[in-house]
């Protein structure tokens, strides 16, 4: 093999993860990162991408837990070089790799955070009032439970992504990937009276695509929508850790919890392997052993 700058691995690397697979833009800089600290590793020790050994590797990886690195940022480092190599051999650059049998460390299963059907409630009609800004939250929140969106799908929906007559909202998720979601009546509705709202915004600037807009007119960022989201759920006396992404979360355990078929609620979620979805199945099984220890005489 030729004396080859890694950088320009590294390049072409990111951009076949990029254009070739699709991933995301943050998943892309989470493998760049880690990448980067790895290849500085190699200069340091002044090994090469083709020359380092398993034990290399090896020595590498318990220097980085050593410095307190987390088992899940572990993990996710160990794939990145992995992911890595693979390109490089698939390439022809590599004509083994160093990482057929490094394996990973078990992570412990992280349950998302999730809200009662009767929490759901709460939140919900927490969000009154008939201000246009009460409205919009109302709209949002409503839309984003019913279609299982993520909050940064939620606010980038454009004003064509839905449509009313059928209740159906066009997403566009991880890697760019469109997905068509029912939204369901009350979505509709408060969307409908939100549309209102909107078009009497006269900050807005004329043809703004954006559905939901703040009051200055501009689209509406996640941060400030979880920011109201948190102080809602205070309204509604939920003394719960309110995430981002807590309606999307909930929104897939009331499905399962009701007999859904797990394919369908991964389509709606946009999962690209139902491994990601299967993990609101152990959220039924946690939710039954609490109801399990909670009534049975000897639980």
């Amino acid at each position: 093999m030729t004396c080859v700058d890694p950088n320009i691995y590294l390049k072409q690397f990111t951009a076949y993860i990029s254009a070739e697979k699709g991933l995301a833009k943050n998943t892309v800089l989470s493998y760049r990162s880690d990448l980067k600290n790895y290849l500085g590793y190699l200069k340091k020790s002044n090994a090469t991408v083709d020359g380092i050994a398993h034990i290399g590797l090896s020595d590498y990886l318990w220097e980085r837990k050593k410095f307190g690195l987390q088992p899940r940022s572990l993990y996710r480092l160990i794939e990145s070089i992995r992911q890595f190599y693979k390109f490089l051999v698939a390439e022809g650059y590599l004509k083994t790799d160093p990482t057929a049998n490094l394996l990973p460390p078990k992570i412990p299963l992280k349950l998302p955070s999730t809200l009662s059907v009767a929490e759901v409630e709460r939140l919900l009609n927490a969000i009154g009032g008939e201000s246009a800004r009460e409205i919009r939250n109302r709209a949002m929140a409503e839309l984003m439970y019913a279609a299982g969106l993520r909050v940064s799908e939620l606010v980038g929906l454009s004003s064509d992504s839905v449509d009313l007559r059928l209740g159906f909202v066009r997403v566009f998720g991880k890697g760019n990937k469109e997905r068509l979601v029912p939204m369901g009546k009350s979505a509709c509705m408060y969307i409908r009276k939100y549309h209102e709202m909107r078009n009497l915004n006269k900050r807005a600037k004329e043809n703004e695509p954006a559905l939901f807009l703040s009051k200055l007119g501009r689209p509406l960022s996640r941060i400030e929508f979880w920011r109201q989201l948190k102080n809602y759920a205070k309204k509604a006396n939920i003394n719960k850790r309110i995430y981002p992404h807590t309606l999307r979360h909930s929104f897939a355990s009331h499905l399962l919890v009701n007999g859904a078929d797990i394919r369908f609620v991964q389509e709606m979620l946009g999962h690209s392997s139902i491994a990601t979805t299967q993990i609101y199945t152990h959220i039924d099984r946690e939710h039954l052993k609490e109801l399990h220890k909670k009534y049975h005489p000897r639980g």
